[in-house]
């Protein structure tokens, strides 16, 4: 009989997993099992959150023609991102009064019917692994809603839970990369995905064994 799994004999150190855990969007075709994806998402729950609350929920996704749905909508918000990439501007950032600027900055419009090439989307029905977290709104603890900018606070109780699946996914030899572009078409993933009103899509993630895994990343000190 095999042995049972012990994440201590694969799992690296705590400071080299953050020192190596890069963002991942080139998989080899080896395949992610069902044991596998359940001791990441085992493991990733024990991230804080407000309240211990674990407002998240993860949706699997393998079913090809729902994975290309979802590639095309975060294509979509892929192509707004480089509309503001291509005007000189950091991408939906609010202005220097913390306040989202109304009208926008770029003509989104525009922007989202200019396809920008995105390997990533364009063979997202290819991924070994494909997550979407979903956060249910009414379980986060706001402190900073309605204080006269925008806010960031609520994500602290679900962004700690998507680290530690990546890093968790490290820990099997593997990588991954958070994307967030399907938030920009959240109402139409939610008809298809068929998820409430009170719930938001957090990050949609792609995971699988790195082609070129990565040793060390570069930040500023």
């Amino acid at each position: 009989m095999a042995a049972a799994h012990d994440p201590g004999t694969s799992e690296v150190g705590v400071t080299a997993a953050m020192r190596t855990t890069a963002s991942t969007r080139e998989f080899t075709d080896r395949a992610i099992d069902d044991a596998t994806l359940e001791r990441i998402l085992d493991a990733a729950r024990f991230a804080p959150s407000g309240g211990n609350r674990q407002p998240w929920t993860v949706l699997v996704i393998r079913d090809p023609e729902v994975r290309t749905r979802l590639g095309a909508l975060a294509q979509a918000g892929w192509n707004e991102y480089v509309g503001y990439l291509g005007a000189g501007l950091v991408p939906f950032a609010v202005g220097e009064d913390g306040v989202w600027p109304d009208p926008p900055r770029v003509d989104l419009a525009a922007a989202a019917a200019t396809t920008a090439p995105n390997p990533l989307l364009d063979g997202i029905a290819e991924v070994p692994a494909l997550l979407v977290v979903l956060a249910d709104l009414t379980q986060l603890a706001v402190l900073d809603g309605g204080i006269g900018r925008h806010s960031i606070v609520g994500g602290g109780s679900v962004y700690p839970f998507v680290q530690n699946l990546l890093l968790a996914a490290r820990g099997e030899g593997l990588g991954g990369v958070m994307t967030t572009f399907l938030c920009r078409r959240e109402d139409e993933a939610r008809a298809f995905l068929s998820f409430p009103r009170h719930v938001g899509i957090a990050a949609m993630l792609a995971l699988g064994e790195p082609v070129k895994p990565v040793t060390r990343l570069r930040r500023r000190p």
